[in-house]
């Protein structure tokens, strides 16, 4: 046991969840006084009751048993749904009508991590919220009571609630990759229901993650649904992380659509229904999504990347969708606003499955030469000071906006360069897009001057 009044590890109060190395900075002792605060300020806020979830990994039963301990120690109920996707936990708060819950999950992280993303009545907790569950801890600003401790099983509700919203005009066969994650315990039974033929890869629970991480973001981890998709007559391969919140897509031939132009399509469906609706997407997106929103009807709203504050954008807007360069998307129309990769791709199959071959409509979305994310790795710290220096003194020759919503996205006439300080690792995250190769090469070249400018020497992958 460590010294319960020693303060929390800050290391794993990140932006938008709690992360960090099971055994090291994230110990059972201090989930369970992460839970005692979170249950204390589930009281403040006039709730009863937790639904807890876990992912696939190791550590989750012993980590869920601790968080729950703390929780009921603050006179709040836990309720236990099991080892189920991040989204299903989200979907327990609203079926369960307890309006709170946890997922204990370590999203895409390697296997020795995990974390904790947290709802308090509808409210995802992100930035001084989280920071402030360690300054109750620290402090001793606890709740006392005995809570209780029950178990609940919304898996079957989830699957009958979407198999109620979504249908297929047609039944389509997917190569499917869950990557061993948790998408695995439910995916399958939910897209056979939705009428799909399943080529499953890797849909088998396993928190060692044995074949290849579950991150659909990163290119390597789709090699596998490509082969697949070359050697069987599968129409279109989709893929998820390790707790089911994202949503990666490839087409028959091997490309990958990327989640900003997966939004284009969505958006085009939505406003069919939601005319005049505003479309939030990230920083990172596309520049070809704002003139295809409105060009659908619809009012284009770029914000902050991160799921939790993407969520609270969403609440305070009322717009019916929104989604995330990394795969996050959000269908506050038809579903409840949170972030679900199972769900995405149903949504995506209900579209694709109008079209005698899906394929050609993801072909045909509007496409420009870009550049994947790109990462400056640094000291923590080191890249907020870097992309402050970027603002108060970079040089940006040609451009005809500067935007510092988050970190700093500079607009061209033929294109855009991007570079924002990531909330979650010590990295500054890059990406560039043109309407030319040529282009991209002129604004690539205007950054690394502009970024050694201010930071001499610095290491640039680009």
């Amino acid at each position: 046991m460590s010294n319960p009044s020693a303060p929390l590890p800050t290391e794993i109060f990140k932006a938008y969840d709690i992360r960090g190395i099971v055994g090291k900075s994230l110990t059972a002792d201090v989930v369970r006084r992460i839970g005692h605060a979170l249950g204390s300020l589930a009281a403040e806020r006039g709730q009863t009751a937790i639904a807890v979830g876990r992912d696939g990994r190791l550590s989750g039963p012993e980590l869920a048993g601790a968080l729950m301990e703390g929780i009921c120690a603050a006179g709040i109920d836990a309720i236990d749904v099991g080892c189920v996707p991040t989204p299903v936990t989200y979907f327990a708060a609203y079926e369960l009508g307890c309006h709170s819950c946890v997922s204990v999950t370590g999203s895409h992280n390697p296997p020795d991590y995990n974390g904790l993303k947290m709802v308090v009545g509808g409210e995802t907790l992100a930035l001084e919220a989280i920071q402030e569950l360690k300054a109750r801890s620290d402090a001793g600003r606890l709740r006392h009571g005995r809570g209780q401790r029950r178990s609940a099983d919304v898996t079957a509700a989830y699957i009958e609630r979407i198999v109620g919203d979504v249908k297929l005009a047609r039944p389509i066969k997917i190569v499917m990759d869950c990557g061993n994650g948790v998408a695995g315990a439910v995916a399958p039974e939910l897209f056979g229901r939705l009428g799909c033929d399943i080529v499953p890869l890797f849909c088998e629970v396993d928190g060692h993650f044995p074949n290849h991480h579950p991150d659909p973001s990163k290119l390597e981890n789709l090699e596998d649904v490509i082969q697949a998709l070359a050697t069987t007559d599968a129409e279109l391969g989709i893929a998820f992380d390790g707790d089911g919140d994202r949503l990666g897509v490839v087409t028959k031939d091997g490309e990958i659509i990327f989640p900003d132009r997966q939004l284009m399509l969505f958006a085009a469906d939505v406003l069919a229904r939601v005319p005049g609706g505003q479309i939030i997407y990230d920083v990172k997106c596309t520049r070809l999504l704002a003139p295809w929103i409105r060009q659908h009807g619809g009012v284009p709203l770029m914000w902050n990347t991160g799921h939790a504050l993407v969520k609270k954008k969403l609440r305070q807007t009322g717009a019916p969708l929104a989604g995330e360069m990394s795969g996050h998307c959000f269908f506050k129309e038809r579903w409840y606003g949170f972030d679900d990769g199972l769900y995405t791709g149903a949504r995506l199959l209900e579209i694709l499955a109008r079209a005698p071959d899906g394929n050609g409509v993801l072909k045909g979305l509007p496409n420009s030469p870009s550049t994947p994310e790109l990462n400056i790795k640094m000291a923590e710290g080191e890249p907020f000071a870097l992309v402050d220096k970027l603002k108060a003194a970079g040089r940006f020759d040609g451009a005809t906006e500067v935007i510092t919503i988050d970190g700093l996205r500079v607009e061209y006439p033929d294109g855009f360069g991007l570079a924002r300080p990531s909330n979650t690792t010590p990295v500054v995250v890059l990406r560039f897009e043109a309407d030319t190769p040529a282009a991209l090469e002129r604004i690539q070249a205007g950054f690394r001057q502009a970024i050694t400018a201010v930071w001499p020497g610095v290491a640039l992958p680009f």
